[in-house]
């Protein structure tokens, strides 16, 4: 399975992207799932008053709406990017949105200063409305999906390859604001809270580990 994320701010044409590169990647054959991220706090596909949203206040952890055309699981949390994936078995799976897994990104923007913003060592392309004037950034190739998605899709069947996930995923807080980590500062965390948790009564291997660390200010 080939995992790919097109990330951007609103506007700037990542639904358009996603959109293209899915119908072209259709065409030649594959079987394509997507991923949308959802940034707004209050988003809920269940909605208070429904028999699902019942379900869910009565205590139940894992809801299933099963209709005839359609069957939705809702879960009551956020899950983690790998965690989603184990649901798919497609040849590409399309992310838009998602930031916090390390897969080829094309970046969609309106301008330079946005690009940049976003631009590290996963990226392969930019797209997006800032392709209506600009053919290449930074070495890389700006790519209009409206006009030359089959270019697009090239790029895709060359850059991206089988998505192989990282046998942890390690993330850092202060206050609200996410820390970022360099590979080996993750790896020493990664390594010290383990070292210390497989020892512990109650350790079960597979399991998410969570550590929340107060600071008293008194």
């Amino acid at each position: 399975m080939k995992v790919l994320t097109v990330v951007g701010i609103h506007h700037t044409g990542k639904t358009t992207i996603v959109e293209k590169v899915t119908e072209e990647l259709r065409k030649r054959g594959y079987r394509v799932g997507s991923v949308k991220e959802i940034h707004f706090e209050d988003f809920a596909i269940d909605t208070e008053g429904t028999n699902t949203h019942r379900h869910k206040m009565a205590g139940s952890q894992l809801v299933t709406a099963r209709g005839l055309y359609e069957t939705d699981i809702l879960f009551q949390e956020k899950l983690s990017m790998d965690r989603i994936l184990k649901f798919y078995d497609h040849d590409y799976v399309i992310l838009e949105g998602v930031t916090d897994i390390k897969v080829p990104k094309i970046i969609s923007a309106t301008t330079e200063e946005e690009v940049l913003e976003r631009l590290d060592e996963n990226t392969i392309a930019i797209s997006g409305k800032i392709s209506n004037r600009l053919k290449e950034f930074k070495g890389l190739p700006v790519i209009n999906p409206i006009e030359n998605t089959k270019e697009l899709v090239d790029l895709i069947e060359e850059k991206v390859e089988d998505y192989i996930k990282e046998p942890y995923n390690i993330k850092l807080q202060i206050g609200e604001r996410d820390i970022e980590m360099v590979p080996f500062v993750k790896n020493i965390l990664v390594n010290v809270v383990l070292g210390l948790v497989k020892e512990l009564k109650g350790y079960e291997e597979g399991k998410d580990i969570k550590i929340h660390l107060s600071v008293n200010r008194e």
